[in-house]
């Protein structure tokens, strides 16, 4: 067993340092201030929420648990109650909910307003400031080397770190902790498109196939400007070129896409692979992306990283009032995690294996025995995306879902003898 670590008090040291200024860093920061902890956040870009890195397609009763919904004027593009799907064929099956149950944000609007709101409750912010390193003694982490606006390499010190840098390893190899699992990493392109055609207003459409996005899907998601949002992750080869074929030559993105003008594109990577072993170490908690806490069938992480962000304020606010911030103590920052997240983790990785399993043509065959036995109208009750795990149990005991469910497990253990 580790020697506890009682933390030292100074003058002006702020008691946490958080690592990235993006939502989950913010919701962070935010959680921390208002628990009286005095708190510096490092975002190495000159602008919150730029440049923006994912679709913003977020589950309204989720922002609203958090108490972020409703939002302020001007973040949401866009509600949804319609999911289509589309196989490589251009067989689709449409999911119709009985109300919206997800919004479309602008990503950098919805960064800043969460950094906002850490601002009022306290929270300080430093843009421009690189993290170079954590500041190591003794066997843990004491704080952070900063550059800040290409200048020299300044030393900021704290009593415990929050590393919400997004998907990076860098930071946890330095503290012994295991990395992001390469196999487990898909790569996303993100477009801003004009001149989208025949896209139902309220209605995300999904597209399959592996000759378009292998190991993942693409996606549509419209603006009520009658602009659109296009992307689509995958495990090999290169995004931009695969977005090229799905926007021409998919059956069913073609026809939406043949006239669009890409007008803002982006890049990044997520993982699918569930979340590391361990999160946290001697003064240091990893959250968020880096963290690996992402949805593996969709890949959202915005919000399993606030959660998981409230968990680690509430837990390093205890840490310090303990004063004690060592992994002895800061361990129970995993299991309230895993308390919280850890059924739906395990559904959603075999979920996940399940789609990785299936050919394009089994695809096709899901969707239209989906149409077929009524798992549309099974679901369309449903007002929660997120927690997939605790969704299954609750749909299980539906004919139709049933039915669905045992076809799928056939499906699996004949691909995965």
């Amino acid at each position: 067993m580790m020697m506890t670590h009682i933390v030292q008090t100074t003058g002006n040291t702020p008691d946490a340092i958080i690592i990235g200024g993006g939502p989950v860093g913010s919701y962070a920061a935010l959680n921390l201030a208002k628990l009286g902890v005095k708190v510096t956040v490092f975002e190495e870009h000159p602008e919150i929420g730029l440049p923006s890195h994912c679709a913003g397609h977020l589950s309204i009763r989720s922002l609203s648990n958090m108490g972020l919904y409703p939002l302020p004027n001007g973040i949401v593009e866009n509600t949804f109650s319609t999911a289509n799907f589309y196989s490589s064929a251009g067989t689709k099956f449409s999911l119709h909910l009985s109300r919206p149950v997800t919004v479309a944000v602008n990503r950098a609007r919805f960064d800043k307003y969460l950094a906002r709101q850490a601002e009022a409750a306290g929270a300080r912010f430093v843009l421009n400031a690189c993290v170079q390193s954590l500041i190591m003694a003794d066997g843990f982490v004491k704080g952070v080397n900063i550059q800040r606006n290409g200048g020299k390499e300044e030393q900021v010190y704290s009593k415990i770190t929050l590393d919400a840098e997004g998907v990076s390893s860098r930071l946890l190899r330095q503290v012994g902790l295991t990395a992001l699992k390469p196999e487990g990493l898909v790569y996303a392109v993100e477009a801003e498109v004009e001149n989208v055609q025949d896209v139902e207003r309220d209605a995300v459409e999904v597209y399959f196939g592996k000759a378009y996005a292998p190991g993942f899907y693409g996606w549509l998601i419209p603006k009520l400007d009658g602009t659109a949002k296009v992307g689509l992750a995958t495990n090999k080869g290169n995004p931009q070129k695969f977005l090229r074929e799905l926007m021409s030559k998919h059956p069913a993105a073609s026809k939406q896409l043949v006239k669009a003008k890409i007008t803002q594109i982006g890049y990044h990577a997520i993982s699918l692979g569930g979340p590391i072993d361990r999160a946290y170490s001697n003064g240091f908690l990893a959250v968020g992306d880096c963290a690996s806490q992402v949805k593996p069938t969709t890949g959202g992480g915005v919000i399993f990283g606030l959660t998981c962000a409230k968990t680690a304020a509430e837990t390093a606010s205890e840490a310090l009032q303990r004063g004690d911030v060592s992994s002895d103590f800061l361990r129970v920052y995993q299991k309230r995690c895993s308390d919280l997240l850890g059924f739906d983790f395990s559904v959603m990785l075999r979920l996940r294996r399940f789609l990785d399993s299936l050919s394009d043509v089994k695809v096709d065959e899901v969707l239209r025995f989906c149409g077929k036995l009524g798992v549309d109208k099974a679901l369309s009750d449903v007002d929660e995306i997120d927690f997939q795990g605790k969704l299954m149990l609750k749909v299980l005991g539906k004919p139709s879902m049933l039915a669905a469910m045992a076809y799928f497990v056939m499906l699996y253990l004949s691909a995965n003898p």
